[in-house]
């Protein structure tokens, strides 16, 4: 059950909006007869490639109304930035939503006072996911192949060409989601600093890619309604885990989760260039772990829930790559350690003095947007070291729980 703190504004015309009834030509009306229905139906009918992959119908893009969904729980320092920088977009959102979770702070007040929607959730237990859930279980049955949703923290920013350029690619009808790739914000210190060049590596390697990422980020991602439609679908008759609403709740990367039950669903998903935005980094080492640890716990545990199946394959096999990466890692300094307190040396063979040097050089190119100051602290190979080892030490743990089946926990 919802709240809404405002009612939402009357059905318009113009750039971006669309009639009433646009809405309500989806699979669930039986209002509607004859020559009608079977034109609201091969409207909204998903297509097949040679690919196996599945299309969408195609939409001028000046008719794609786009609805931003944005679950806040006491998020009244953020808040007002995420928001203006929807305000700020070329192409601007037909509605914002701000999706009060349990909020004890400000958060309503400073959202309404910057234009936005407030709607406060009601008895929600499952944080993110359930926030969500809640609002898209009414709004999500009154769209139609118009309609597209953005879902985004409320600890992000749009850079002001994100929504134009997503909308731009989800009209051509062939993916049914479009991610973003994100910066780190200012702050932090020294585990602030690890973050930003983290996320400067992701984004280069995203854009090498030409877009292709694992993973839909819930930092801010635009998606078809009738793609999230067909994820409630696929989950109520059994072809997805979960009960049927968009979010898998018992999960703890519901993102994560979401877009493998997309791509189960034969959806082509993408992560553009020109969809860029920046995030929150977590200010201290104890928040950084507690992040870390529950996303790859959380990603263990959807890969376990969907099994091995020819989309979850290249995930188990990056999660094999990442076991025998912690244990040579480990395997490697306890060596050194070993040497130093046996030998009181280390003796350096002439091949691991080139890889170490093929490494450093790895670390500088991939940090080069973060300018020349980056570059020299990634040349500095014993401080980015203390970074991944730290990282390391969480994966290790995450594998632990997840062998040991410890109780899930946010």
């Amino acid at each position: 059950m919802i709240r809404s703190e405002t009612q939402p504004a009357p059905p318009q015309t113009g750039r971006g909006h669309v009639d009433g009834s646009a809405g309500r030509g989806h699979a669930h009306t039986t209002t509607l007869t004859g020559a009608r229905t079977g034109r609201r139906r091969a409207a909204n009918r998903v297509a097949n490639r040679g690919d196996g992959k599945r299309d969408l119908p195609k939409i001028d893009p000046a008719r794609m109304h786009v609805t931003v969904l944005i679950p806040a729980h006491n998020e009244e320092d953020q808040i007002a930035e995420t928001i203006v920088s929807l305000h700020g977009q070329h192409r601007r959102p037909d509605r914002v939503i701000v999706i009060a979770d349990n909020c004890a702070d400000r958060t309503e007040g400073i959202a309404r006072a910057h234009g936005a929607e407030v709607i406060r959730t009601v008895g929600n237990r499952h944080k993110k996911a359930g926030a969500l859930n809640q609002v898209l279980d009414v709004l999500l049955p009154e769209m139609g192949s118009p309609h597209a949703v953005l879902v985004m923290d409320a600890d992000s920013a749009l850079d002001p060409g994100f929504i134009h350029h997503a909308v731009l690619r989800l009209a051509a009808g062939e993916l049914a989601a479009v991610g973003g790739t994100f910066t780190g914000k200012p702050g932090g210190g020294l585990v602030g600093m690890f973050q930003r060049n983290e996320y400067a590596r992701y984004a280069r390697d995203v854009r090498r890619l030409r877009g292709k990422a694992l993973v839909l980020t819930g930092t801010a991602t635009l998606f078809r309604a009738l793609a999230l439609k067909e994820v409630v679908g696929a989950r109520r008759d059994g072809r997805l885990p979960g009960r049927d609403q968009v979010y898998d709740v018992r999960v703890l990367t519901e993102d994560n989760e979401l877009t493998l039950a997309l791509l189960h669903l034969n959806f082509r998903i993408l992560c553009p260039a020109e969809c860029t935005l920046t995030t929150e980094v977590m200010e201290t080492w104890k928040d950084l772990f507690k992040q870390r640890l529950r996303w790859k716990r959380g990603a263990l545990e959807n890969l376990t829930d969907y099994g091995f199946t020819r989309v979850t394959a290249p995930y188990w096999g990056r999660q094999l790559l990442s076991l025998i990466g912690i244990i040579v890692i480990f395997a490697y300094l306890g060596a050194m350690a070993w040497s130093i307190l046996v030998a009181g040396t280390v003796n350096v063979h002439p091949l691991w003095l080139a890889v170490t040097g093929i490494f450093v050089v790895e670390r500088v190119v991939t940090v080069r947007s973060r300018g020349v100051g980056q570059m020299v602290v990634a040349g500095l190979l014993i401080v980015e070291m203390i970074f991944d080892v730290f990282l390391q030490i969480a994966q290790a743990k995450a594998f632990w729980d997840a062998a040991w089946r410890r109780e899930r926990k946010w």
